[in-house]
């Protein structure tokens, strides 16, 4: 999710959504940039660090079958995943910055390997919840490190915004989709997976030794390792709307990358491993292409559609897993996929506009703690719910919580749009001579 790794390059200062980095020269001492390979190479190790955090999602139901474990552990196996990006999205976010960028890859790698191989041998949940953290960790690292070096490289103007705004998601969606495949089809379903991903993370440590520095070391690293968050004053009636939207948004990919694929099991009756990533992938990869699709519209345009979406999309599959309709959850996830992307450009884009410039580090901080929240504490709270009263009540209280809150941003962004054309209509009163 994810999610930083929700960051997009802001067109006019030259920074990355969710870092503190400035545009700099690509190597030092030298005036010539590297060409569009790099900036491909970059981008699809973006993503490969994101298919890798999606993985785990198809298996999530074997590994129950085989370790018997309840259903609220999962969710927090997926929790705990979250609380490792977030922590490090607070404390690393800026490194980069300091010890240049291909140092930090290097390392959120080499953790990203250890996770991997963690997987691998896995035998038992708590192993499975070690390299879920450590995996957070790496994934934290490397996306905002990426996503800084997406501007750093970037061959045209804006971008690697709307790179780093569709590389997550089209991770996500190829990362839950190919493990399903391999689930479904091919042998060693809980190894095969980790042993492609580790040569794929073999691959991505040499275009990061190939790729030259973009990024000058400067001091002030132990500073930078400081949590920054702030909602400035002159922020807060722009962000009221933006806050349960993004927890909407988010709370809903948490609950379909952690149920999700039991949900299909258990209520639909789809018994295919595939499954379990199709499911995932409808909503992440319809939010990749709506974010492609809706990148050159207005931000404060697309927040009260993409709220609308999201609650209608959850209702329409909530009414598919009620009746059994395996067509109509598609389609539900399919319409809350396009609120979604819509919601990711709503609030990025919206907190670009609005913050300024020595702001936005610390605003993206705070934005992205929300969001990832939103992504986790509603997953662990419907793992506790389905243990007590259900797999299938817990899927309607948490589709319904979702719609609430995506119905409030709604109705707090039409009031807000209300508000603001009659303070232009109305004139201010001129005081009499």
């Amino acid at each position: 999710m994810t999610i930083a790794h929700r960051a997009a390059g802001d067109r006019k200062g030259g920074r990355a959504y969710g870092t503190r980095t400035q545009h700099v020269p690509a190597a030092r001492g030298s005036d010539r940039r590297p060409g569009k390979g790099a900036f491909l190479a970059v981008a699809a190790v973006f993503m490969l660090f994101l298919a890798a955090s999606s993985a785990p999602s198809p298996l999530y139901v074997i590994y129950q079958q085989q370790w018997h474990f309840a259903a609220w552990a999962l969710t927090v196996v997926f929790a705990l995943y979250v609380f490792g990006l977030l922590t490090t999205l607070l404390t690393v976010g800026g490194l980069s910055d300091h010890l240049g960028r291909r140092p930090v890859l290097a390392a959120a790698i080499a953790l990203e390997v250890v996770a991997l191989v963690l997987f691998l041998v896995a035998g038992n949940v708590f192993v499975l919840s070690a390299a879920r953290v450590l995996q957070g960790i790496a994934t934290g690292a490397a996306t905002t490190t990426l996503s800084a070096m997406l501007v750093d490289l970037e061959p045209s103007r804006g971008r690697a915004g709307v790179v780093t705004s569709i590389a997550p998601l089209s991770g996500l969606a190829l990362g839950a989709l190919g493990s399903g495949a391999l689930v479904q089809f091919a042998p060693s379903p809980t190894r095969l997976i980790y042993a492609l991903l580790l040569a794929g993370m073999t691959a991505a440590a040499v275009i990061v030794a190939l790729t030259p520095e973009t990024s000058p070391r400067r001091p002030g690293a132990v500073a930078s390792l400081r949590p920054r968050v702030a909602m400035p004053a002159h922020l807060r009636a722009d962000l009221v709307p933006l806050v349960p939207a993004g927890i909407a948004a988010w709370a809903l990919a948490g609950i379909y990358l952690s149920l999700g694929p039991s949900v299909a099991a258990q209520l639909l009756g789809l018994d295919s491993h595939l499954i379990g990533g199709v499911v995932v992938t409808l909503l992440a990869g319809t939010g990749a292409v709506a974010i492609s699709l809706l990148r050159s519209r207005p931000a404060s345009s697309l927040l009260a559609p993409s709220s609308a979406l999201l609650g209608l999309g959850t209702l329409t599959s909530l009414a598919g897993v009620t009746q059994d309709l395996a067509w109509l959850a598609a389609v539900g996830t399919v319409v809350s996929g396009i609120g979604f992307g819509a919601s990711v450009l709503a609030t990025f884009g919206t907190l670009a506009r609005v913050a300024k410039p020595h702001e936005r580090g610390a605003v993206f901080a705070m934005a992205n703690v929300i969001n990832y929240l939103g992504n986790s504490v509603p997953s662990v709270l419907g793992g506790i719910a389905v243990t007590n009263i259900g797999l299938r009540p817990a899927a309607e209280i948490s589709a319904l919580t979702i719609v609430v809150i995506a119905s409030s941003a709604f109705v707090l962004r039409l009031n807000q749009v209300r508000a603001k054309r009659h303070e232009v209509m109305v004139p201010q009163s001129v005081p009499c001579n």
